[in-house]
């Protein structure tokens, strides 16, 4: 638990203090945010707000991390440094594509199939990893399983495997991106997501079959205290960000932040055996996706539009609602998913 404290106390000391500093640095390299025009107009005006401040978030996590470890004088685990390695190379595919966009002074930065290829060899590297690496009773930070409160149901081979691992990458970083629409909306959704897993991994390791020595109901999995603390980190890092990022947002994450973020989340969801359950904690993250499907699909075969904008808060924005609004109601709606998600976890331990 001194551990998990640490790690987010530093974590959100950093990002409190770091956030200006790096805002002054962009500034000074003249680093702003460019603002697509078909976008809503209400937007234009952030044109120019400094960026990739998803860089201060990543190191002040990694550094909470650390710092926990040696204050506590116990050695990172296997498992956390999988999740961190996956945050914070998705955090570097994003802080070059940020780094096109304001170098170029355009609003699109890396092609999106040199995004995926990066995206794709972090993501491969991870789920290889999560497969070997066994503790000293054989267990693995993941299983061939597919997982919901728990893995279930037949292996499914480490190659079917990696391509799941893939999908869910690609998925929930691309979706946080999405979600990265309004100040703050993504980095209060994603906090409360990783509150969940710091949770969950505190549970899973005080009903551990490994360290507790229960029989039945137990979790097999491996580090989960760590991987406790690793959510702390990030969740500490991400408020300390939020304060500077909430609406009107001094900084924005650039997809520097919103591609370690969901790095962070996918990784935490495999690592803990929660991977559909992620589903229903980042609720929000996957109804805002959906929307981008939806829209696209039913244009591509009607030319008619389901939502007057998408991702799904545009929408809203375009009907009249404040931006203000809109966050919080969604940060609402996303603190729901997460009770419900973790209603669910307990329900299922019981």
């Amino acid at each position: 638990m001194t551990s998990i404290l640490v790690a987010s106390a530093l974590a959100l000391i950093i990002g409190l203090l770091g956030t200006p500093l790096w805002i002054r640095l962009v500034v000074r390299l003249g680093y702003g945010q460019m603002i697509r025009e078909e976008g809503p107009e209400a937007h234009l005006n952030k044109r120019g707000t400094p960026t990739m401040g998803g860089t201060v978030l990543v190191v002040a996590a990694l550094i909470g991390y650390g710092v926990a470890h040696l204050a506590t004088g116990t050695a990172p685990t296997v498992s956390g440094v999988l999740v961190l390695f996956l945050m914070t190379g998705l955090g570097v595919v994003g802080f070059v594509d940020d780094y096109i966009k304001v170098f170029k002074q355009r609003s699109l930065g890396l092609r999106s199939s040199a995004k995926a290829i990066g995206i794709v060899i972090i993501g491969v590297v991870f789920a290889v990893g999560c497969l070997h690496f066994p503790n000293t009773v054989q267990v693995t930070p993941a299983s061939s399983r597919l997982s919901f409160l728990r893995d279930f149901g037949p292996e499914i081979g480490p190659y079917l495997f990696v391509l799941w691992a893939l999908i869910l990458i690609q998925g929930t970083s691309n979706g946080v991106n999405l979600t990265d629409g309004l100040d703050g909306l993504a980095s209060g959704a994603a906090g409360l997501v990783l509150a969940a897993y710091v949770v969950i991994g505190n549970w899973q390791f005080r009903q551990s079959c490994i360290s507790s020595g229960l029989a039945q109901h137990c979790y097999p999995t491996r580090d989960p205290l760590d991987l406790a603390v690793v959510a702390s980190a990030v969740l500490g890092a991400c408020f300390g960000f939020l304060w500077w990022n909430a609406p009107p947002a001094k900084i924005f994450m650039g997809d520097t932040g919103s591609l370690a973020l969901g790095g962070a989340l996918v990784g935490l969801a495999i690592t803990t055996h929660t991977e559909i359950l992620m589903a229903i904690l980042a609720g929000l993250i996957v109804i805002i996706t959906l929307s981008v499907i939806i829209q696209v699909g039913f244009f591509k075969a009607t030319k008619k539009r389901v939502f007057k904008m998408a991702p799904l808060q545009h929408h809203f924005e375009l009907s009249g609602w404040a931006e203000t609004t809109i966050v919080v109601r969604f940060w609402l709606l996303q603190g729901l998913f997460v009770a419900i998600g973790l209603g669910l976890f307990y329900l299922e331990w019981t």
